[in-house]
């Protein structure tokens, strides 16, 4: 029998309401193993090129790992995975929280979801019992009424689910998908998916001992000694007392932290927003994902005048500089109401933060006027414009709002005239609150990752140089990364840590690990995630066989962005990352195009990928993926 699996995958065609199920061998599972690597394997192989992303022939993948379930820290997340309708491209977008050992402990490793309902509906799964149910009621409903709601027409106050607000309804492309309307599939749009299928929700229940793992005594070992051992760890112990926000004061210190709309690395009272800020104001309790006792996640709470609801969470670093210093803002409340305005809707908070602060350079330059904005001043530092364009773009009210809610790409091509100069994206993908001048592993990862402009393809080259590198150059020696490598170095030494590290957060994805629990740069070791995906499947693994599970997955994604269109000329910054960036107390910082393509060029010879930007079919070979030779050559 499966250890660690279920050895089901539920199909589900809203279209014609037929309902299947895929039972893959113990082969299929090693193969793929859960998370972006088995979704990439469902998007390639059920699903024609070119399809719409916002059409009945996009499917909607949303999968759990062979390690989800485990009573452990990290093993907490789900992947969805579709065409994104912000890039066209492959997305894999990750979330913490309890849905998906909730999904395992139902009876499923992951769902497929291809067609559109009629009307709204929302799936109903319990104990491998699946059914689809009216959601007419639900629809235009904000993500915790909606939650609420289903629960109590269940009668199961402790069913989780995936959900949209009305941003996913209304096809924000950017939209987001929630669970516990705090937790969120954050980048590329699947929440635009989610809504143009009208799927409201996917609520799973189910019975714990429906999952059976190898040696159960080897994972509690495992999970006390974590449990023991987390706040040793530098990140883990800022992540506990200060969340996510914690980085915020690192990039401020720097000089990197991205300010009107990336022109700047550093604003005037930034500390306002920081995690000691929140920790001693606003701050009501810490919250955790299931197993997991880091508790990073924040959640705050304020009075008049944004009366801010604890239910919704509070935002993490990405949601403060996207919101705060990238908009021109330092006023924490205001960025804690826009994170619970965001969850409300379903909207992903670095997209919403920086299509608001694209729109404000515009404003500045006289793109956009005050008609064009429907009487909004759209200044820098206007923190009752940010909220009201929060709504605007949920709901894609007026001008603005329905501009904006197509993403910088798309409306710097509607407004013309040089607007393209401040859309800050890779490939439509608005990018994470990184600077690449300063980081530039994090700036390959925008251009040359398979989803766009996303901070979670490698681990941020300052870790390695300027945060506690004495800790965690140790803990990747273990890849052949030996040494210390400067965070602003764009040489062959950086193109072959970005390589290797670029694996090892694909097999992340697809083993839906937290990169706060594991390795490069927090608790758990490499040999710890090794002895627990034994003790959890039976199997005896190995790094290396995680490894080429990671260089699978990022090539299969390569194989699906090529055969969409996507070519090695698409994998570029934009031009703001080659002006210098200014600092004060510290070096300026600056990247050289031409050094940063060479670097690129390099990266393909090293993936073993052709100039054109199609992985070679030998690579497909060795890495045990032939079939997807034929979608591509």
């Amino acid at each position: 029998m499966p250890y660690g699996y279920n050895g089901k995958i539920l199909k589900v065609d809203l279209t014609t309401k037929k309902i299947t199920i895929d039972e893959h061998d113990e082969v299929w599972y090693r193969t793929y193993m859960g998370g972006g690597c088995l979704g990439a394997y469902y998007l390639l192989n059920e699903m024609e090129a070119d399809v719409d992303p916002l059409g009945p022939d996009n499917l909607l993948v949303m999968a759990a790992s062979v390690m989800t379930g485990a009573p452990a820290a990290g093993v907490s997340r789900h992947a969805v995975i579709t065409k994104s309708p912000l890039t066209n491209m492959f997305l894999d977008s990750q979330a913490g929280g309890w849905w998906a050992p909730e999904l395992k402990f139902s009876g499923f490793d992951a769902i497929v979801v291809k067609g559109k309902s009629e009307k709204p509906c929302y799936l109903w799964i319990k104990n491998g019992e699946v059914e689809i149910k009216d959601a007419t009621h639900l629809w235009g409903k904000i993500s915790g009424e909606a939650q609420e709601t289903i629960r109590e027409e269940l009668d199961e106050p402790r069913a989780r689910m995936l959900m949209i607000g009305q941003a996913g309804e209304n096809l924000v492309k950017y939209a987001c998908i929630l669970n516990e309307c705090k937790h969120a599939n954050g980048r590329g749009g699947s929440g635009a998916v989610m809504g143009s299928k009208n799927l409201k929700a996917v609520v799973v229940k189910g019975d714990k001992a429906n999952l059976e793992f190898a040696d159960k005594k080897s994972i509690v070992e495992l999970a006390k000694w974590f449990s023991d051992s987390f706040m040793d760890n530098p990140a883990n112990k800022s992540g506990y007392y200060f969340g996510s926000a914690d980085y915020l004061s690192h990039q401020t210190e720097w000089e990197e932290l991205p300010t009107y709309n990336f022109k700047e690395g550093n604003i005037k009272d930034a500390e306002n927003l920081s995690g000691t800020t929140m920790a001693e104001t606003i701050l009501t309790k810490r919250e955790r994902c299931y197993a997991c006792p880091v508790t990073c996640k924040r959640v705050v709470q304020t009075g008049e005048p944004y009366n801010v609801d604890p239910f919704y969470g509070g935002p993490e670093y990405e949601t403060l500089s996207a919101f705060g210093s990238d908009c021109g803002i330092v006023d924490l409340e205001v960025v804690a109401k826009a994170n619970e305005l965001c969850n409300k809707y379903s909207l992903d908070t670095i997209s919403t933060g920086a299509s608001i602060a694209f729109a404000m350079e515009c404003y500045e330059n006289g793109l956009l006027t005050k008609e064009d904005c429907d009487g909004i001043d759209l200044k820098f530092g206007n923190a009752e414009a940010v909220l009201e364009l929060i709504d605007r773009i949920a709901f894609r009210k007026g001008n603005i709002g329905n501009l904006l809610a197509e993403g910088t790409r798309i409306a710097s091509e509607k407004i013309g005239n040089g607007a393209d100069k401040y859309a800050i994206h890779c490939k439509g993908m608005e990018v994470a609150l990184h600077d690449p001048r300063v980081k530039t592993g994090v700036g390959m990862g925008y251009a040359a990752g398979q989803i766009g402009g996303d901070h979670v393809v490698v681990e941020h080259d300052n870790d390695f140089d300027e945060f506690a590198p004495e800790i965690f150059v140790e803990q990747v020696k273990c890849l052949g990364i030996l040494r210390r490598i400067p965070s602003k170095n764009i040489g062959p030494e950086k193109v072959r840590n970005f390589c290797y590290l670029q694996n090892h957060f694909s097999f992340f994805d697809s083993l839906t690990l937290c990169v706060l629990t594991f390795a490069p740069v927090r608790t758990f070791k490499m040999k710890h995630l090794i002895k627990l995906l034994d003790a959890i499947t039976g199997w005896e693994n190995s790094l290396w066989e995680v490894m080429k599970l990671g260089e699978r997955r990022t090539n299969l994604a390569k194989v699906f962005n090529y055969r969409e269109g996507i070519r090695r000329e698409n994998d570029m910054l934009p031009e703001r990352f080659y002006e210098e960036l200014k600092k004060e107390e510290m070096d300026s910082a600056i990247l050289d195009k031409k050094e940063f393509n060479e670097a690129i060029d390099l990266m393909y010879e090293m993936m073993n990928w052709e100039e054109d930007g199609r992985p070679r079919k030998a690579k497909l070979h060795e890495l045990d993926v032939g079939w997807a030779i034929e979608k591509i050559y």
